[in-house]
């Protein structure tokens, strides 16, 4: 559970890496290869075994490429970790901005004409064909994974234990669940699944093999006749008693790509999931659908609404515990990682919690303008007077998953910092207030948030918001809210609403609170259908000394007090002594 501060990966062998990398693209009689953080389940998360992006680069990102050429080698990442990379990777590595430019392009303009090999277990088949798609000259080539023939410390597989997530925190038996899916698998008979939180989701079982995340590796295969196949190590599963069932029937992960190879009829496969050895291993061309389990794991029911409001709740009165002690000591002495410890130590209190939802983000001054700051002995730094502090971190418990950041003033905050801030806030508050018609998506309503930083000619570079699980990963799909989300909304679905601003070399501001989408009431002369609205779930103070009054409307002002007297009848009972006195301060009426 504990939080780590020395670097899982360091930049220095960069260019000895790199070499040998090379060295096996002669052996290969290759011209390139490509790196991606990834795993052979395609989720967002992947254990030390596969973090081989960052041992060969030093970037310790949660999404980025590389593709490493004889002459030169790219490192892609988007909006969250453009200062990131800079500080990481070593002088042999380009940083790239991506999307903005594609792999695909990099790649046609850097080798007009070559092989550039991958891994065919760990790239999707959408990503395959995004990059065939645009490249006549090259040949991209499927092959063994050239970095693991030079990682020779690689860690071993994961073998966490896995559990039963009971029925009373799910609120479905997983038998109603592969029921519920097998018959609307349409003319397919069957689909893979590689993510593992589908498969956690569908089973009721959570797992270990994924640092901060609930959930156990593995594939499976749902057929139509509802029944499962379950491709996981037999050690992970002793703990589970007759959870499965007579539905699930369990195999060796090894027989898993001869029982796709067997599978007979129409098979249903995500193409932005599934591996491009999985598609090769098929008999027949596939069914190309969304995994099926994406938006019914993103609805939550009833039952896993309520464990996230418990959670969370439970969550706050930590929270704040944590901000009271922070304001009463900060700054002296306190440095980052002292944050940190503090911070995790208040939800331990709790005797609840399973792990911390992520490493930890507390970033001070400079620091607080990388977006997914991980602080590291080496990166450690004192909190100081006029500085802002900048911490993100979240918990696992059992009945929710949790995510929250706050921005707090260490002394006097300058204007500059403060109009930002505000403006921040106005945007959290306009996605809190919104009401919007059945049908829309995150990339309709993520302009609500930027539209106060626009009015400045300020912005972010990262989505405003991702899905969030029920006790599984923090990072859920399909639905977000960015402009490049196009899922529609639906009722159940928690998303965080987080928009921020960072300047480099300075400060960063985010503010986020989950928010559970809900129908809202009609309004007097309605004539749209059906309208939807945001529940919040964080309940924790927002940093009053931040906000200029004068940028808000009274409507801001009154969402805000709303909101602070909420949090302080909520949150009040479970607190006592100095975070009681702390409290009611910080939610006082502006």
């Amino acid at each position: 559970m504990f939080q780590r501060f020395t670097e899982t990966a360091s930049p220095q062998p960069g260019p000895a890496r790199l070499a040998a990398l090379r060295a096996e693209l002669d052996r290969e009689g290759l011209d390139g290869f490509i790196i991606p953080r990834a795993d052979a389940h395609q989720g967002e998360y992947v254990a030390p075994r596969d973090e081989r992006l960052s041992w060969l680069t030093g970037f310790t990102g949660s999404a980025g490429w590389c593709v490493a050429l004889r002459d030169r080698a790219g490192v892609f990442v988007d909006g969250r970790y453009r200062v990131q990379v800079k500080r990481q990777v070593a002088d042999v590595f380009t940083p790239v901005d991506w999307p903005e430019t594609s792999l695909a392009d990099w790649i046609g303009q850097a080798l007009p004409s070559g092989a550039v090999g991958f891994d065919p277990w760990l790239l999707s088949v959408e990503q395959f064909r995004g990059l065939t798609d645009k490249l006549d000259g090259v040949e991209i080539r499927r092959c063994a994974n050239l970095v693991d023939r030079i990682w020779a410390d690689q860690p071993a597989p994961p073998c966490g234990k896995v559990i039963v997530q009971p029925v009373d925190l799910a609120g479905e038996a997983h038998g109603d669940k592969i029921a519920r899916l097998a018959a609307d698998l349409g003319k397919a008979r069957g689909a893979i699944l590689t993510l593992p939180d589908s498969i956690a989701w569908l089973l009721n079982i959570r797992g270990s093999d994924i640092p901060r995340n609930p959930v156990p590796h593995g594939f499976a295969i749902l057929h139509a006749d509802a029944t499962v196949d379950l491709f996981m190590d037999p050690a992970k599963l002793t703990d589970l008693g007759d959870h499965l069932g007579a539905r699930v029937r369990c195999h060796a992960p090894d027989a898993f790509a001869g029982a796709v190879a067997a599978l007979e009829g129409p098979v249903r496969i995500d193409p932005a999931s599934c591996p491009v050895a999985v598609a090769d291993a098929l008999a027949g061309k596939p069914v190309e659908a969304p995994d099926p389990c994406l938006l019914p794991k993103a609805r939550k029911n009833t039952v896993e609404l309520d464990g996230a409001r418990a959670a969370h709740l439970r969550d706050a009165a930590a929270m704040v515990r944590f901000l009271a002690w922070l304001d009463a000591t900060a700054p002296g002495t306190l440095t980052e990682i002292a944050v940190v410890k503090r911070l995790e130590e208040e939800r331990r209190a709790t005797n609840a919690l399973r792990d911390i939802s992520f490493e930890t983000i507390a970033g001070s001054g400079p620091d607080g303008a990388i977006v997914h700051y991980r602080v590291t002995e080496a990166t450690d730094r004192p909190l100081a007077s006029g500085e802002l502090l900048l911490v993100d971190s979240g918990g696992q418990y059992v009945d929710g998953t949790t995510d929250i950041t706050r921005t707090i003033a260490i002394g006097p905050a300058g204007d500059a910092e403060r109009d930002a801030f505000t403006r921040v806030l106005k945007g959290v508050i306009a996605l809190s207030r919104l009401r919007f018609p059945e049908g829309l998506a995150g990339r309709d309503i993520d302009p609500f948030a930027r539209l106060a930083l626009w009015e400045a000619g300020l912005d972010y570079g990262h989505g405003t918001g991702h899905g969030v699980g029920a006790y599984l990963s923090v990072h859920e799909g399909p639905a977000r809210i960015a402009r490049t989300g196009t899922v529609p909304l639906e009722p159940g679905m928690i998303l965080s609403n987080e928009p921020g601003f960072y300047r480099e070399g300075a400060f960063g501001i985010r503010i986020e609170n989950l928010i559970v989408v809900q129908e809202a009431p009609p309004l007097p002369g309605q004539t749209v259908p059906r309208m939807l609205s945001f529940e919040t779930l964080t309940l924790v103070p927002i940093d009053l000394r931040l906000i200029d009054p004068e940028l808000l409307t009274t409507a801001e002002r009154e969402w805000l007090n709303a909101y602070h007297a909420t949090v302080a009848k909520r949150v009040g009972p479970l607190v006592e002594g100095p975070a009681q006195e702390w409290l009611k301060a910080a939610c006082r009426a502006i």
